[in-house]
């Protein structure tokens, strides 16, 4: 079996992902599995993928939910999920051959195709199913947070960002050493009470979730008639810049 790393580094590279403003649009998946294509873990096959039984390998998937609370007020909140690369890995440690192993120096999960038997048994180990079994190559795969992206010196460094986070159009996601805390996904999560997927799993996953705000909306009652008075004025033009700002701003 494989061991994790015995003195891993203090840097732990993950994302942070932000439930209250995910919009579920896919965007993340579809990007990450264009880069990934010729990437570190290239190619991501697909079997089907226009007909009655598609299926392929997909880094990032996207799971929406419906919650209802006991008043009957609902809210959808889209879920994305990837390999959280964890701090006590279970697919590492139940790898045979060891293609399956944990960077010390930035905490990364990787598979080693050359060495990957496709056993399964790290698919089977990881309880976040974060694991991508490629059919046509009969080898494991999974996020590699872009590693070929992440260190590429030929980008400018605002581009040095896994794929799904340069991609994401309302900024849910956010990437950075969440060993350090006092880096900006640090502080993130402690002032929006960021938190671990599954806990009790003991696997100390570094990725990190974002829970939904209350729904609040400031613009629809400042457009509801005062008490015993008319409607307060509405400046359509106002409330646009507003949203706008308040987007840009995540």
């Amino acid at each position: 079996m494989t061991s994790l790393p015995r003195n891993p580094g203090p840097v732990k590279l993950g994302l942070v992902i932000d439930l209250d403003i995910c919009v579920g649009c896919h965007a993340c998946a579809v990007n990450c599995k264009e880069w990934n294509a010729s990437g570190h873990s290239g190619p991501l096959t697909d079997s089907d993928p226009y007909g009655a039984d598609p299926s392929g390998v997909w880094f990032n998937r996207i799971h929406s939910f419906e919650v209802v609370k006991d008043d009957g007020d609902s809210r959808t909140v889209h879920f994305p999920k990837s390999c959280l690369h964890c701090e006590d890995a279970p697919c590492v440690t139940v790898c045979p051959t060891g293609a399956s192993y944990k960077r010390a120096e930035d905490g990364i999960v990787l598979v080693n195709a050359d060495t990957c038997i496709g056993c399964k048994l790290c698919s089977w180990a990881c309880p976040y199913g974060a694991r991508e079994y490629d059919a046509d190559v009969g080898v494991m795969k999974k996020c590699t947070l872009c590693i070929d992206k992440i260190y590429n010196e030929n980008l400018e460094p605002r581009s040095r960002v896994p794929a799904c986070v340069s991609t994401c159009p309302a900024g849910a996601r956010h990437f950075g050493d969440l060993g350090d805390s006092q880096s900006e996904v640090s502080q993130l999560v402690a002032a929006r009470g960021g938190y671990e997927l599954m806990p009790e799993q003991g696997c100390r996953p570094v990725n990190r979730y974002l829970p939904p705000r209350p729904k609040q909306m400031p613009e629809r009652d400042a457009a509801l008639p005062a008490a015993g008075g008319e409607a307060a004025a509405v400046d359509p033009a106002g409330l646009l810049a507003r949203w706008v700002d308040r987007m840009l701003s995540h």
